[in-house]
């Protein structure tokens, strides 16, 4: 029997000390600290769900209140007293609310919801507490008594995109309502917000309106804007970027008179802050978040296939994303590149597509697109893939970034070869042109041999690398692929867990937690597969839930990794240990801490500087300086384990539970 399975008993009671924490009373008020959205639903029909669905934001676990307003005709409810979680644990009552106020006695009622908790899959909402002693069975109520709004709290322990409400008029058809939902986590009224345009967006245009919502307590903005993330970051009044401090929310760049008055650069990203100003306040300015957007290039770009692609079928059709005001296309096809890079004379056409005709199988193809404006020609990139059966499936992936400093290279051979011919450096064309003569040049590999370690890579560095196929004659060149490497070393980041527990990959068989341990309240993971958390991430696929119990007896809940890898802390001048964590709002607030030890000797214990780190409900980054451990006498060359945990060894702990989730735990 698995350990997850065997611990069923204890993780309930966790659940439950989970409720406890987020129970309200009745005499609050509803949790409307933050709108998250709403909908008007018009001529809902008999026993009909109305599902609000959120256009792209995920939200987090933790309290919420969803809300009826301007009611027409008579909108029904469903209730139900068979609900696993009828009470809070001191008997407390997830509540209803009429016009504001708590609904009281056995008539009442609370909402039968739904949530969408991965998109496309609508789950009945369980973990609510219905109001009053009504019947056993599911039981419908009219709201024509509420004259204001209605709405009921309900607890989401995982993220969703959507919830549901059953409103059955079962009087009168045609009717309607608007529903909302709110979060009661506090929303950073300070900070500016929903920018436009939205961050990351591709803006087509040499000239950009932006605009933003206002912080509550703004009365005035200071406008940042920028080419370079880290200058916008990082600026002041005093330094070029700054352009404005103005009462209006919005602010127009690319015209004479503005910044950048000769109107933006094509294929530039833009980055873009607004601190927001109150003179009369003491906390003053607030800075904001960095958003950005980018102009498209003269050039085409976006290309299908990939630069790069591999395993490309033989009736594979060209196409690509047109250049900014491109309008028409000339294309360059062929199986050289010097003759794709170097042609000249082709014929324009119309559409961003073309049609190669039959691909030959275990072949690499160039091509190359010119944009005519109408004004000027923009000569394009070369840009090549291969076709079945060709070298490919790169490892890292073409166009990797965070690429570990240990990694090894990979693929998968071309179905004919013999042999392989490795090259790698940092100049793409360098690469490309290279032979068994040149310094890129890193030997040859016999087949079933497809891999190649290139030793200590250098931080925040590109690499481009190739793999030639031999035949019975000469070799055939491999497309050029690339990686990045991130600037840190990696310590974990979750990626590699399986749910695969007979074979040792489960999250809970390399971090170890406090199953069997008297003193150590940790649980990693959850109870069935999917073990590690899929949703609340920070980067990749996958993050550490850590769930902690500390209570009577109990001061500390820890995980604590072993390290068989990246044991020299000392290499690559690195300084920091830096984690990623996000808590729940209804969280305990037991101090956080991270220790590292050698093989020998007592841990070095580090705590958050902020006693409530774990009740924060988005994701943080701790950066620790590494000499904080040294100076508690750990050797930094030879770190044996690292443990995170919360309770007594972070700080005094008055005894709580709550889950918090770690991802890319790194060294910078």
């Amino acid at each position: 029997m698995c350990k997850k399975l065997m611990s069923i008993c204890m993780a309930l009671a966790a659940v439950f000390g989970f409720f406890q924490t987020c129970s309200f009373a009745a005499d609050e008020e509803p949790p409307k600290n933050r709108f998250v959205f709403s909908k008007k639903f018009e001529n809902i029909a008999d026993n009909s769900w109305s599902n609000l669905e959120f256009p792209e934001d995920v939200q987090p676990p933790g309290l919420y209140y969803i809300e009826l307003t301007e009611l027409e005709g008579t909108v029904g409810c469903w209730g139900s007293k068979k609900n696993p979680y009828e009470d809070g644990p001191n008997g407390e009552l997830l509540i209803a609310w009429r016009d504001g106020e708590p609904m009281e006695g056995n008539n009442d009622s609370d909402f039968r919801l739904q949530y969408r908790p991965t998109e496309g899959t609508w789950v009945e909402l369980i973990i609510i507490a219905p109001q009053g002693a009504i019947g056993d069975d599911w039981y419908p109520f009219g709201l024509q008594e509420a004259q204001e709004s209605i709405g009921q709290t309900f607890i989401a322990l995982e993220a969703f995109t959507g919830v549901g409400l059953q409103t059955p008029t079962w009087v009168t058809n045609d009717s309607g309502c608007a529903i909302s939902l709110y979060s009661a986590a506090p929303e950073k009224a300070e900070l500016a917000s929903d920018p436009t345009p939205k961050d990351g967006t591709l803006h087509e245009d040499t000239w950009v309106t932006l605009s933003w919502r206002a912080g509550a307590l703004a009365v005035s903005h200071d406008v940042y804007l920028g080419d370079s993330f880290n200058d916008v970051s990082e600026a002041t009044r005093d330094s070029d970027v700054f352009r404005a401090n103005q009462t209006t929310t919005f602010y127009v760049a690319g015209f004479p008179g503005y910044a950048y008055p000769e109107g933006l650069v094509p294929g530039t990203t833009y980055h873009w802050r607004i601190d927001e100003v109150n003179d009369a306040h003491p906390d003053s300015p607030w800075k904001g978040d960095v958003w950005s957007f980018s102009i498209p290039p003269k050039t085409a770009y976006n290309p299908d296939p990939a630069d790069g692609a591999d395993s490309v079928a033989a009736d594979k059709r060209l196409s690509w994303t047109p250049g900014l005001g491109a309008k028409l296309h000339t294309v360059y096809f062929g199986k050289d590149f010097e003759t794709i890079a170097n042609a000249t004379g082709g014929v324009p056409s119309g559409p961003a597509t073309y049609n190669p005709g039959s691909l030959e199988q275990e072949k690499v193809y160039y091509w190359r697109i010119d944009e005519f404006d109408g004004l000027a020609t923009y000569k394009g990139d070369v840009w090549a893939f291969a076709t079945l059966g060709a070298v490919g499936n790169p490892q890292p992936a073409n166009g990797a970034t965070d690429v570990g400093m240990t990694t090894i290279l990979s693929w998968t051979p071309a179905d004919n070869a013999a042999s392989h011919q490795v090259y790698l450096g940092r100049d793409k064309d360098m690469v490309r042109i290279a032979d068994t003569g040149s310094p890129e040049y890193k030997g040859a590999k016999m087949l079933g041999d497809e891999n190649y370690d290139p030793g200590l890579l250098e931080l925040g560095t590109t690499y481009y690398w190739r793999v030639d196929e031999v035949y019975s004659g000469d070799p055939v060149k491999g497309p050029i692929w690339s990686f990045t490497v991130g600037d840190y070393l990696l310590i974990e980041d979750f990626e590699s867990y399986t749910d695969n527990d007979a074979n040792g990959e489960a999250i809970w068989q390399t971090w170890i937690d406090g199953f069997g341990v008297a003193d150590n309240g940790a649980q990693v993971g959850y109870l069935v597969p999917p073990y590690c958390e899929q949703t609340i991430v920070h980067g990749g696929a996958q993050s550490m839930p850590l769930l902690y119990t500390n209570e009577t007896g109990v001061l500390n809940s820890e995980a604590s990794l072993t390290l068989t890898a990246m044991r020299g802390w000392t290499i690559a001048g690195v300084a920091e240990l830096s984690l990623w964590f996000r808590g729940v709002s209804g969280n305990a607030a037991e101090p956080l801490y991270v220790a590292i030890s050698n093989s020998a000797g007592s841990p070095a214990v580090v705590a958050h500087d902020d006693s409530d780190a774990a009740t924060g409900g988005t994701w943080s980054q701790w950066r620790i300086s590494l000499s904080a451990f040294a100076d508690l006498g750990i050797n930094l060359s030879n770190v044996d384990k690292i443990v995170i945990g919360l309770g007594s060894k972070g700080g005094a702990a008055a005894g709580g539970t709550g889950i918090i989730y770690i991802d890319d735990i790194r060294l910078y």
